[in-house]
């Protein structure tokens, strides 16, 4: 056990937690931020992805020794009331279904677009192509990244 002290969503939390404990668990056991969510313990689905210093890491193979100093943003922290552009336009396209791996794609979405504010259909292919959505809805996904860059423009 040891003791470990992050910015997560721009409030510090100090709390003791096994060296080798996932960033993922932390949020979710720890410091109760659910909508971060477990997908396959890997890092290959996407759903647990978060910000660390503004790009996007997949918490679940991040173990909470390896962080230092460093800002991590989820879900939560994205915007305080759901009004992130990304956010915005997910309402607008009505991307989800199930929505169980919709933090970890807006989280993916919204980094991509703090890079490049206006991508080009290969930069969204790249940047979401480890995202997984089991109930397929890639298209409306990608719709609803070209709205928010669009309404970044204007």
């Amino acid at each position: 056990m040891g003791k470990y002290s992050l910015t997560v969503n721009k409030k510090t939390h100090t709390f003791e937690v096994a060296s080798d404990t996932p960033l993922l668990w932390v949020l979710r056991d720890t410091l109760k931020l659910y909508g971060t969510k477990y997908g396959c313990g890997i890092g290959q689905c996407g759903a647990c992805t978060v910000h660390i210093d503004g790009l996007p890491y997949r918490s679940c193979c991040i173990p909470i020794e390896s962080i230092k100093d460093q800002s991590i943003v989820t879900i939560e922290g994205l915007s305080e009331n759901g009004t992130h552009t990304v956010q915005l336009a997910w309402q607008v396209v009505d991307v989800p279904q199930c929505g169980y791996c919709q933090s970890g794609q807006i989280m993916t979405a919204a980094a991509l677009l703090d890079r490049i504010p206006q991508p080009t259909e290969a930069d969204i292919n790249r940047a979401m192509k480890g995202n997984i959505c089991r109930c397929g809805t890639y298209v409306r996904i990608k719709e609803a990244i070209k709205l928010a860059a669009k309404n970044i423009s204007s």
